[in-house]
């Protein structure tokens, strides 16, 4: 099939790395989000995706809108038989879904209809759940509410952070992806209706949702502080410092909440319930550093406590 591929972060590439070697699909172009200011330098840089086209010669399609006049024409002259979307990051309106004629397949990390939205890998973290995976449904106007062509599962480890299970569904969804895909050129793939029992969303992380609140038990402060890790990073107050920290280890220690104790063995934090230990962290500013040497240097009154 002639493909047109859109995705833009780091998780959408093992997908288009994958079609780009099949030999069943041709890609003719990607659509991805327009060049964008990123890292410490603030230099214009494009996306992942844009990269990877780049490098193998394949047009790059980087409308501000997606629906632009001029890149709805051009989508059409390039007449695509199926578009995969990966993480794309824009809304895509009814004359653009209607232009291939298989219609556009979405990878969701998810297994649908839970977690609908723009983090169901964090969502799914931060909730505790045992098991997660990726779904390939036909995209519709509605958020995620496509009929399903074909799912993959992944148990999610105790350990996890999100960027440690995105890396595992991105290269399984890949897989499932391409599988799907041939499904549809061959004829042999129905989309099925997604149930209407079991729905959950998962809206967008923000910077302030990813505050830990210490007066939650300690399971939920490790989950928390898993789901956001690496980006945007879970964070506490401590005084007037605004402190990121990295994944904590829950502990049998007694303290209260915020409370800090500084030993030999590490950093601990009170909560609800038992406190957790700090591994990293990183003070506003400052280059990231072992918990337990930033609480020495910091010299943190006893009345202290992260909020």
């Amino acid at each position: 099939m002639r493909i047109v591929f859109a995705g833009t972060p780091e998780p959408a590439v093992p997908s288009l790395a994958r079609l780009l070697k099949s030999s069943r699909h041709e890609v003719v172009a990607v659509v991805t989000r327009p060049d964008a200011v990123a890292g410490r330098g603030r230099k214009v840089a494009r996306s992942p995706i844009g990269q990877l086209a780049d490098e193998h010669g394949i047009e790059v399609l980087t409308p501000a809108r997606a629906s632009d006049p001029q890149f709805l024409d051009r989508l059409r002259a390039l007449e695509p038989d199926c578009c995969p979307v990966v993480a794309y990051g824009a809304l895509l309106p009814r004359p653009v879904l209607d232009v291939p004629r298989h219609g556009w397949v979405n990878l969701h990390f998810s297994l649908l209809p839970a977690w609908r939205g723009a983090a169901p890998v964090q969502a799914a973290i931060a909730a505790g759940d045992d098991m997660t995976g990726a779904s390939a449904f036909l995209l519709e106007e509605g958020l995620d509410t496509g009929p399903v062509f074909g799912v993959m599962t992944e148990r999610i480890r105790d350990t996890d952070t999100a960027g440690e299970l995105l890396g595992r569904l991105a290269e399984g969804g890949a897989v499932l992806l391409e599988s799907v895909l041939d499904g549809i050129e061959d004829g042999a793939t129905t989309p099925v209706p997604q149930p209407t029992e079991g729905v959950s969303h998962a809206p967008k992380v923000t910077v302030e949702s990813a505050r830990i609140r210490w007066d939650q038990p300690a399971q939920a402060v490790d989950r928390l502080v898993r789901s956001v890790t690496p980006a945007p990073g879970a964070w506490t107050q401590v005084g007037e410092l605004r402190l990121k920290v990295g994944p904590v280890q829950v502990t049998d220690e007694t303290l209260e909440p915020g409370q800090f104790l500084v030993r030999k063995d590490g950093c601990y934090v009170g909560t609800a319930t038992t406190a957790v230990r700090l591994s990293q962290v990183q003070p506003q500013g400052k280059k990231a550093m072992a918990a337990a040497d930033w609480a020495r240097g910091a010299r943190l009154e006893p009345e202290v406590r992260a909020l």
